[in-house]
């Protein structure tokens, strides 16, 4: 799909990048030729990870111990990552918290622990490399992971709505503003994409089948379709994209938004009722 040195000469600093979407993108990025830094509070998985990728591909990729809800420790591990590297050419926010709930059973720290990684995390990452890259006049990009209810809401998952609504507010807020150091800031905004443990945490035992069946195209999502979208969305391809929220989700979001889409439980002897009561009623 893409040329194989796409990302030559790129290095991208991806927060949340020792497993789940994140080692995917990561894995991605470096078959594309970049250099990646993969950042998260567990070392060992993330060394674990970089041993595992890099046996992969061969390409270069630097593991980073990083609590990303500390301003200063994000700064200093952008110096590692620019000591190693030289320079740092993207940033993917990618770290994340979330499990369903009825809201009304959460403490304040429940909510604490899902935005202090996801919003504070992001707004962190974001500051600080934002900062080094207008002081060294360099252009760079920024994807966000964010999600679908960012745009609509949802219940069960309420503090992880809020902190996504805010990255993805960021991301539209600072395309413009940032613009002009030649700085461009997108989001992808993944529906169903199933990873070790956060699939448990957040699909209730037995639904898997129902779950499924919302998404017009009857199926989850595979990583590497949405490794493809962020490898274009971080290229110099995709220079003129700015402030553009990606979603992709087979159609999940839009049939729930369509106030007659769960019509399609109807059989096809429901559809010739339906036909016959509508001409009786354009008959009386």
């Amino acid at each position: 799909m893409f040329q194989s040195d796409l990302l030559k000469d790129k290095t991208i600093f991806i927060t949340g990048g020792g497993t789940g979407l994140g080692k995917s993108m990561a894995k991605r990025f470096l078959e594309l030729n970049a250099q990646v830094v993969i950042a998260s509070r567990k070392l060992e998985v993330l060394e674990k990870t970089a041993e595992e990728l890099q046996s992969l591909s061969g390409g270069e990729i630097l593991p980073l111990e990083l609590d990303v809800r500390d301003y200063n420790a994000v700064v200093s591990t952008l110096k590692a990552a620019i000591s190693h590297f030289g320079s740092v050419d993207i940033l993917l926010n990618n770290a994340a918290g979330n499990f369903v709930s009825p809201t009304e059973a959460l403490s304040h720290k429940a909510f604490d622990v899902i935005s202090d990684i996801v919003l504070k995390g992001s707004y962190n990452t974001t500051l600080a490399f934002g900062k080094h890259w207008i002081k060294t006049k360099q252009t760079a990009r920024i994807l966000n992971i964010v999600t679908t209810y960012a745009s609509t809401g949802s219940g069960y998952v309420v503090p992880s709505a809020i902190a996504k609504s805010g990255v993805q507010t960021l991301t539209r807020s600072l395309a413009v503003e940032w613009a002009k150091y030649g700085i461009t800031m997108n989001a992808i905004a993944p529906g169903p994409f199933p990873t070790e443990g956060a699939w448990a945490r957040l699909l209730p035992p037995g639904l898997e089948e129902k779950f499924i069946d919302r998404i017009p195209l009857k199926r989850v999502g595979d990583h590497l379709e949405l490794a493809n979208l962020a490898a274009f969305l971080v290229s110099d391809q995709s220079q003129y994209i700015n402030g553009e929220v990606i979603t992709i989700d087979g159609g999940e979001w839009l049939k729930g938004a369509g106030e007659f889409n769960f019509l399609d439980v109807l059989s096809q002897e429901d559809w010739l009722e339906m036909e016959k009561q509508v001409r009786n009623a354009n008959k009386s």
